[in-house]
């Protein structure tokens, strides 16, 4: 079945405490929201291991991966965009769901993890790192993926549960990346997820 698209798009909370709640979409072509079986898909892979965890997006857009993991139970959620529009719509999105448990950061996504890594570090906590790039198809993105697996790379073993990448399919990851073995890949038309850990 093919998706209809509406002039106001929204994207609604799957499942848990804020099951059915609609969030907010930004009306450009910067950011996509993750398709709605991917993000179930997702979940169900995780499944127990998401309450009481701590999630960072990296490329946020309107936070639709973090905001269902605070909705499923986890404890905390770091949110990095850097596009002005979609940010203040991911501002409006946490206050609907639970700013208290949330953290966002305005700027760079690969500049503005290692503040976030710093606070893990400093809080003993470990994090499921989900990165969400821009296709590298977009003019000025094509080295995007790149600097996804340098960053990954650089990440402290000791704070990282798992490392999901939400990508454009066609893209080959490696088999491993510093430390972290990639264990699934998951097809879902135009996007993909890829399983490091």
């Amino acid at each position: 079945m093919k998706e209809i698209k509406n002039k106001k798009s929204t994207i609604r909370i799957i499942a848990g405490e804020f099951k059915g709640k609609k969030l907010a979409m930004v009306e450009n072509d910067k950011t996509r929201s993750s398709k709605a079986i991917l993000k179930e898909s997702l979940f169900n892979t995780l499944q127990f291991d998401v309450y009481d965890s701590v999630w960072v997006e990296a490329f946020a857009g309107t936070g639709s991966i973090g905001l269902e993991a605070i909705s499923r139970g986890a404890k905390k959620a770091y949110f990095l965009e850097k596009d002005r529009e979609s940010f203040k719509v991911l501002q409006k999105n946490i206050n609907a769901i639970n700013p208290e448990k949330c953290k966002e950061y305005l700027g760079d996504s690969f500049e503005n993890i290692w503040i976030v890594v710093d606070e893990l570090q400093r809080n003993k906590e470990k994090a499921f790192f989900y990165f969400d790039p821009p296709f590298s198809i977009r003019e000025g993105n094509e080295e995007v993926y790149d600097f996804v697996v340098n960053t990954i790379a650089r990440l402290p073993q000791i704070n990282i549960e798992k490392v999901i990448i939400e990508y454009q399919t066609g893209i080959v990851w490696p088999k491993q990346i510093g430390n972290l073995n990639l264990t699934k890949n998951k097809k879902f038309g135009k996007s993909s997820l890829a399983y490091y850990e």
